[in-house]
């Protein structure tokens, strides 16, 4: 195995001394969120959309089970740094929709996925056959319109979840925990605002919403992820849309995440963008290298990006020139949900050794690409024994490079 020449070789930090973890003796492993809800949660779901009644305190039991069992998987499993897969969330942007006050959702027909962007528009046939996933509902499609003023309500449901992880975390002895939260970007770009004077007035009011979620997760002793894939993939949904212009939108949702981000430790904080789950051709993605600069300005302590499919994995090349700010992690995907192929641990271990040579050892922590179960409306596109298969040889590879690097 080819090693590069590893970076400097910092001390760990543990969970005690406020910020996360970083890899001080070894390297550590995590993933972006969700992950494949057990059949009764789904199931339950398509129960409530249909207007069925459910024994709600059976419902609640059974969602703390659920957690508790995905969390003792990633831990069997070798994953240091877990989460509760995201179960109680209809989808990973669209549960922000129910714990926010002033949103309207209307019915809408069905198009066709990524209908309109650069990517159907250069691969029609492939687009046209394919069937919509991702929208994070069960029921019928709908379209959120912003039509009072934004708040947060989901406290309950926040609270249950905090509870729900913190539990099965001191149970099953995970080394930390992280809790995705989606970025006003994401929430604000994906709806219509009938309310506010401006779209920016609209953001503004969704970043100042979301902050309660965000302090809560914090205080509540869990790493906070960022989810924001909206950044990334507004470029490939806008055909027209120059680079200059697409910088220039790009930093100004920096300027509102980072205000969602006030009184949030800058090293509780881990930022993820991705290109969503998306099995397609994805030549018109954003190159990372356009918008680096601007993505390490957001006040985080790690930054989580895809970097192990065949449009990405190159890109880890950027930071032979890019320097990562003192203090900060990378987290690169080194498996992916855009392929059913399950990695070999020794790719996995070359992957992560490319970061450490160039970031420094102590600096990288080996993730996921992005999430593997996003939608609960959606079959997913990697079947769960995969993802699980993924897992393994992640632990593994993770292993692999630490003996590398550490001996």
């Amino acid at each position: 195995m080819d090693i590069p020449a590893p970076g400097w070789q910092g001390e760990g930090r543990t969970a005690e001394e406020g910020a996360m973890l970083n890899s001080g003796d070894r390297i550590l492993t995590t993933h972006v969120g969700s992950l494949p809800r057990p059949k009764a949660l789904i199931d339950a779901l398509v129960a409530e959309d249909r207007g069925v009644a459910l024994d709600r305190a059976a419902r609640e039991a059974a969602l703390k089970e659920a957690v508790d069992g995905v969390v003792a998987r990633q831990v069997a499993l070798g994953i240091d740094v877990v989460d509760d897969g995201e179960f109680s969330k209809r989808g990973f942007a669209v549960y922000a929709n129910e714990r926010l006050e002033g949103l309207e959702a209307r019915p809408k027909p069905r198009g066709i996925p990524w209908g309109g962007s650069r990517e159907a528009l250069a691969f029609p046939e492939f687009y046209e056959g394919t069937r919509p996933h991702g929208s994070g509902s069960l029921a019928p499609a709908v379209e959120t319109v912003c039509v009072g003023p934004v708040r947060y309500k989901g406290r309950a449901q926040l609270d249950r979840d905090l509870a729900n992880l913190r539990a099965a975390v001191d149970a099953h002895g995970a080394a930390e925990a992280f809790v995705p939260a989606i970025s006003p970007v994401d929430v604000a770009g994906n709806q219509k605002n009938e309310h506010y004077p401006s779209d920016d007035d609209f953001l503004y009011a969704v970043a100042d919403a979301m902050n309660e979620e965000y302090r809560a997760i914090v205080d509540a002793g869990f790493v906070l992820q960022i989810d924001d894939p909206h950044l990334v993939t507004h470029y490939v949904k806008t055909p027209g849309l120059e680079m200059d212009d697409y910088r220039k939108w790009v930093a100004s949702r920096i300027e509102a995440i980072n205000h969602a981000l006030e009184g949030v430790p800058e090293d509780r904080v881990r930022y993820h963008t991705c290109y969503g789950i998306n099995m397609g051709p994805r030549v018109h993605e954003v190159e990372l290298g356009w918008v680096l600069d601007l993505v390490l300005g957001i006040e985080a302590g790690a930054y989580s990006f895809e970097a192990a499919n065949p449009r990405h994995e190159h890109e880890w090349q950027l930071w032979k020139e890019t320097r990562l700010p003192d203090g900060k992690l990378v987290i690169p995907g080194v498996i992916t949900h855009s392929s059913v192929l399950v990695e070999h641990p020794e790719l996995i271990a070359e992957r992560i050794l490319r970061f450490a040579g160039l970031v420094g050892r102590e600096n990288v922590i080996a993730g996921g690409d992005c999430g593997f179960g996003t939608s609960a409306s959606a079959t997913p596109e990697v079947h769960p024994s995969i993802v699980w298969a993924k897992f393994e040889s992640l632990a593994e590879g993770a292993r692999i490079a630490s003996e590398a690097l550490w001996g």
